[in-house]
């Protein structure tokens, strides 16, 4: 992220993910008579849909009344956001909020979150993403976006593990904003004011994104935190993104000449539409899987039938990807030698 995007304080790590996206909607799903849908994906994270769903119940809306759900699995590169763009174009007056994960985590799709941003404002919604797949993976710039908030974990590229802390961000036109709604916590409360104990005295929030944390973090949890971003200091995030799309385009180009048409990947082809992430579409994909992790491959199913491989491009040599293609490819073609 730019510079002035954390001197503005719209950066913060907290202590899990899902907290920070009920925070965030909470401030900035405030529906009205003539505004009360939210955006979402069809194909998008499911935990992202149950907290969704459960702000509309919030405020007492259906469901069936209150999302607005595009696109799908699988999509052709770009489709989403056209799709996207499209639908605020034509029911944007009906839209509150627009919630989206920046990087699709079943099929690995790369929105194009400025231009969707950009819709949003044209139309008059917030916008707000889950870039739980998307932080450490691809080049963000929110603030330049005009993003109006973002939250993510670290234990996927951000190499913390599972259990790890989470951020949050709020755009300085919000985050200096005190005096805009939040659910109150004990983190977030001004420091001047934390210890006072006056129960008769109003919630202070800290200015900035600071101001959306709820509870103490974990010491234990950040302790990978500040190694972790200093190797993505030192890597800078453009060459980092170098590296993904050439592993990434590697491992393609290899499962497909070594497995022909039995790889069916439902991954965008275009390299700006896609993460360090291609998934296939495989029928008995767990048996698959299990199979590769005996070859000593390790690869993930989201259910019913797709395999997520992703190349990391701080970890993973270009020798490893040519051994995972041909070990799929020799598990696609019936367990024969894929020649390569």
């Amino acid at each position: 992220e730019k510079d002035r995007e954390r001197q503005a304080g719209g950066i913060h790590f907290v202590e899990h993910l899902g907290g920070v996206i009920y925070d965030g909607l909470a401030s900035f799903y405030q529906p009205a008579a003539d505004r009360r849908r939210i955006l979402v994906e069809r194909s998008g994270f499911p935990s992202d849909r149950h907290v969704v769903e459960t702000h509309l119940s919030w405020h007492g809306i259906e469901p069936a009344e209150g999302l607005l759900e595009v696109g799908g699995g699988g999509s052709p590169a770009g489709s989403t956001t056209e799709t996207v763009v499209r639908a605020l174009r034509e029911h944007g007056e009906q839209v509150a909020v627009v919630f989206l994960g920046g990087v699709n985590y079943a099929t690995g799709e790369l929105l194009d979150i400025g231009r969707i941003a950009e819709a949003g404002r044209e139309a008059g919604c917030r916008v707000g993403f889950d870039l739980a797949h998307a932080a450490g993976n691809v080049p963000l710039s929110l603030h330049d976006w005009d993003v109006d908030f973002a939250a993510w974990c670290t234990y996927k590229y951000l190499n913390c593990g599972p259990g790890g802390p989470a951020a949050i961000f709020v755009h300085e036109r919000h985050s200096m904003d005190t005096s805009k709604f939040r659910l109150g916590g004990w983190w977030g409360t001004d420091p001047a004011v934390r210890f006072r104990w006056a129960p008769d005295e109003p919630f202070e929030p800290r200015p900035g994104a600071v101001g959306w944390q709820l509870s103490c973090p974990s010491v234990l949890s950040f302790a990978p935190l500040g190694p972790s971003l200093e190797l993505f200091a030192e890597a800078g995030m453009q060459r980092i993104r170098q590296k993904s799309v050439r592993l990434t385009a590697y491992l393609e180009r290899l499962v497909e000449t070594f497995a022909g048409s039995r790889a069916n990947f439902i991954t965008p082809g275009d390299p700006d539409a896609r993460g360090a992430q291609l998934s296939l579409r495989v029928p008995g994909a767990r048996g698959l899987q299990e199979a590769l992790a005996g070859d000593g491959l390790d690869t993930d199913v989201r259910e019913p039938d797709i395999l997520r491989l992703a190349p990391a491009p701080l970890f993973n040599t270009y020798h490893e990807v040519w051994r995972a293609a041909w070990l799929i490819a020799a598990r696609l073609n019936e367990g024969g030698d894929p020649g390569g």
